[in-house]
C-alpha cells in the first residue's frame, strides 16, 4: 500500500503564494506520474497539474504560468508552487500518485486526504 501525506495549505491573500507538498510512503516499487487536483464547493474535481516520470508536465489554462509542479524522486515527494493566487483558486487540493506497490501487479492510483487552500482578502 501507498500512503500520501499532504501539507502546505492555508489562507492567503490574492496575489500571494503557497507551496503544497505531498510525500508518498509505503511499500513502493516505482512511481510513475504525480499530480494535483482540486475541488471547490459545488464543483467537480479538476486537474491542476501533472508531472510524469519522464519530466513532462501539463497544466490547464486556468493555472498555466502561475502554478509549477515539481518532484523529488529521492524523497517520493511532489510539490505544487502556486503564485499569483486568485480567489477562484480556493478549493481542497488533492495529491494523486500513480504508483506500483509490492503485492500489486500493476500501477494503481493513490490519493491524498486533501488540503484546504483559501484565497481571500
Amino acid at each position: 500500500q501507498v500512503q500520501l501525506v499532504e501539507s502546505g495549505g492555508g489562507l492567503m491573500q490574492p496575489g500571494g503564494s503557497l507551496r503544497l507538498s505531498c510525500a508518498a510512503s509505503g511499500s513502493i516499487i516505482s512511481i510513475n506520474a504525480m499530480g494535483w487536483y482540486r475541488q471547490a464547493p459545488g464543483k467537480q474535481r479538476e486537474l491542476v497539474a501533472t508531472l510524469t516520470s519522464g519530466g513532462s508536465t501539463y497544466y490547464p489554462d486556468s493555472v498555466k504560468g502561475r502554478f509549477t509542479i515539481s518532484r523529488d524522486n529521492a524523497k517520493n515527494t511532489v510539490y505544487l508552487q502556486m503564485n499569483s493566487l486568485k480567489p477562484e483558486d480556493t478549493a481542497v487540493y488533492y495529491c494523486n500518485v500513480l504508483a506500483w506497490a509490492f503485492g500489486s501487479s500493476s500501477y494503481d492510483d493513490y490519493w491524498g486526504q486533501g488540503t484546504q487552500v483559501t484565497v481571500s482578502s
